[in-house]
């Protein structure tokens, strides 16, 4: 079997994780690590994700289970700290997964350098989803297929606790189109609209974030011509689909060579 560590173990997507490694028949819960000073350091994962004792208690310190050897690879969905818990998984000859939209260019350009080492498996993604990374190549089919004379507008919504926006599942999408059409991002992405904006110009990609209650997320793509128009939506109702995701990515680390993978490595959508 093969050990995962899960950090930010003790918040809504740790605990779906800390669940779905323990119901795993491949994997096993190595570690789980909150922030220091965190309610839940000393309490069992499994008790505190509601699946039962699991026998690992939540940790203030990556560095020591991974000093342990019982670890295969870590996930990690948190916003904080991310490239520091990558330079010690890729140090500890372990797998990594990481989930969180947070990630700068510097920090982009740390996990590929991170990827080129001898020991460095990593994957990250702005989203887990199966279902989502499908949508990211339709996107792209039909943005390419389509061409300039359907206008594109992405539409998101999410809970009323998130904090950034547009969310990175929405940004991806919108950087799928222009790659798709050969735009710029920065130049064709107009968030949201007010006042008098005048006629659309049809390079332009409209990006609406909406938030409310416990919407997990929403995601679609608009694209509208004279007389039709098209929609490729996603809509996630549990976090579980993240989880599973991040564990096909383990999966696919295990027997990897050294290198930075994103999902569409893992399902094999390129």
């Amino acid at each position: 079997m093969n050990g995962v560590v899960i950090i930010g173990a003790a918040g809504r997507m740790g605990r779906r994780l800390v669940a779905n490694v323990m119901a795993s028949e491949t994997l096993t819960l190595a570690g789980a690590v909150e922030f220091a000073g965190s309610p839940f350091i000393g309490q069992d994962a499994g008790i505190v994700a509601g699946c039962g004792q699991s026998g690992i208690l939540i940790s203030d310190s990556l560095e020591k289970i991974l000093a342990s050897g019982k670890a295969a690879a870590v996930i990690d969905f948190a916003t904080g700290g991310v490239i520091d818990d990558a330079r010690l998984a890729v140090k500890n000859n372990c797998a990594m997964v990481i989930g969180t939209t947070a990630l700068t260019a510097d920090d982009r350009a740390e996990l590929k350098r991170l990827g080129a080492e001898e020991n460095g498996r990593i994957v990250a993604a702005n989203n887990m989803s199966v279902g989502v990374n499908l949508l990211f190549k339709l996107v792209k089919e039909a943005a390419a297929f389509l061409g300039i004379d359907y206008n594109v507008e992405i539409v998101e919504m999410h809970h009323n606790k998130k904090l950034d926006a547009p969310s990175g599942t929405a940004v991806r999408l919108g950087e799928v189109v222009c790659e798709a059409r050969q735009w710029k991002y920065d130049e064709a992405v107009k968030n949201g609209r007010a006042g008098m904006v005048g006629r659309r110009p049809a390079e332009e990609i409209g990006m609406h974030a909406l938030r409310g209650g416990d919407v997990v997320g929403d995601h679609t793509v608009i694209f509208s011509a004279e007389g039709e128009r098209l929609e490729l939506s996603h809509k996630a109702s549990s976090r579980d689909m993240f989880a599973r995701g991040a564990l096909l990515a383990v999966e696919y680390l295990l027997t990897a060579p050294a290198g930075l993978y994103d999902m569409q490595d893992v399902l094999n959508l390129k």
